[in-house]
């Protein structure tokens, strides 16, 4: 991946999550949100060769706006003096997170299976954030930033005439990007996650792109999932708070 790619990714990856303010600062994005998702509340490298600079202004930037900094970083080499000075001011990595990619015809034709493909959320769709096994506040919180997300499309599959399985691609500086794959507890292990995704995946194809990302936490049994998707690990990141 070079530098264009790293930077595009990045940016399509804040993007999506539609942050109410994002800055810019000395190659750093800086999204600002109150919310629960990561990645629409921590600043994050558009580049692999920036150094810690800047981290107090971004600071300052968060704090301004009544928020917590925090920020997202590679665990790369390159970033060895940003993750010092982080731990020099009081910060600790938490939250291990994959970064993969994969091609969308990979991801097209991993399931046949049928799925709807929705342009807004509606009841059903939400109702499986909403559901038992999940946390009600971040569900509320991750419902309103991906409805916000600019041209995007909603899976849902299901079983008896009852929506159980979820999920959300993005589109933006040519990549199509998986949020919020959600499965309801009683009807795991039935594909429903697979239908969705394989779903998304032609939409993307319909539309003619052809690369594909997404973030997984690193203990989530989904990985397995979008291994056999075709998608790669590229790097790994933890949130620094």
């Amino acid at each position: 991946m070079d530098a264009a790619d790293l930077e595009s990714l990045e940016r399509a990856t804040v993007e999506a999550v539609a942050p109410p303010e994002v800055l810019e600062i000395d190659g750093w994005l800086v999204p600002l949100d109150n919310g629960t998702i990561g990645r629409a509340k921590s600043a994050v490298p558009l580049r692999h060769d920036l150094g810690p600079e800047v981290i107090g202004e971004i600071e300052a930037a968060y704090r301004h706006r009544g928020l917590k900094p925090a920020f997202r970083i590679a665990d790369i080499e390159a970033f060895a003096p940003v993750c010092a000075e982080l731990s020099r001011r009081g910060y600790s990595a938490q939250q291990p997170t994959i970064f993969k990619t994969g091609r969308i015809t990979d991801l097209a034709a991993f399931s046949e299976g049928s799925a709807n493909i929705l342009a807004k959320p509606d009841d059903a769709w939400s109702a499986v954030f909403l559901g038992e096994g999940f946390e009600p506040a971040d569900a509320a919180h991750r419902i309103a930033a991906l409805t916000r997300s600019p041209d995007a499309v909603y899976g849902a599959a299901g079983e008896g005439g009852r929506v159980g399985g979820v999920g959300v691609m993005s589109f933006g500086r040519g990549w199509a990007g998986i949020h919020g794959m959600r499965t309801a507890p009683e009807q795991r292990g039935r594909g429903l996650a697979s239908r969705v995704l394989g779903a998304l995946g032609r939409v993307a194809q319909s539309r003619g792109i052809d690369r594909v990302f997404l973030q997984v936490e690193e203990a989530n049994p989904a990985r397995s999932i979008y291994r056999r998707a075709g998608f790669g690990a590229v790097w790994r990141y933890h949130y620094w708070r």
